[in-house]
């Protein structure tokens, strides 16, 4: 018996809002991915999360959509372009086989174009280690500087993860881990 799934459909305006946000992320990436190559999987979730499953292939949840604004919407892609550009290598996670999700290829995401074709399948995710968390946080710093957000972005963006999801299963924490350690090593080092 296969699992039952639904069309996931993705609000072109969120859509829009991933591009607006993203794209200045890559292209201040020090391994720039052509636009037409990077892919963002769109996960019916009502956790705050991301993830890098390299190449230029990304995860976001609804959840995330829905409750970050811009700019905590940028820092935590900012810290998954992070992990790309660093080009981490980390152990496969399967993420949520079953789940319905849509796909958006950024350099296609047209204002107003209707519903974008969804995908169904297993997507897989990565878990790093607490070294490469504290580089993505770092290097998701200098391209938030790049891009022209504030050096704070990343800081205030874990501090509102830790009191948005702190105290839930799953999400963020269940990927990101040691949030409050790596505040610490953000403020540490002026970032």
């Amino acid at each position: 018996a296969s699992a039952p799934h639904s069309t996931a459909r993705i609000d072109p305006a969120q859509a829009e809002r991933l591009k607006r946000v993203m794209v200045p992320l890559i292209q201040a990436a020090d391994n720039k991915q052509p636009l037409n190559q990077v892919k963002v999987g769109i996960v019916e979730d009502d956790h705050i999360n991301a993830g890098s499953a390299g190449e230029g292939q990304y995860i976001v949840t609804t959840g995330l959509l829905r409750k970050a604004n811009d700019q905590q919407l940028a820092g935590v892609l900012a810290h998954e372009v992070a992990h790309d550009d660093l080009r981490h290598v980390a152990k496969q996670q399967r993420v949520q086989t079953g789940v319905a999700i849509g796909m958006v290829i950024l350099d296609q995401i047209i204002p107003g174009s209707g519903q974008l074709a969804p995908v169904a399948g297993t997507l897989i995710s990565r878990a790093y280690g607490r070294q490469e968390e504290y580089q993505a946080d770092a290097h998701g710093v200098e391209l938030l500087k790049r891009a022209g957000h504030s050096p704070k972005v990343m800081e205030e963006t874990l501090t509102w993860l830790l009191q948005t999801e702190g105290g839930s299963e799953g999400g963020f924490f269940s990927t990101h881990p040691a949030t409050d350690d790596r505040i610490a090593a953000l403020r540490r080092n002026g970032g």
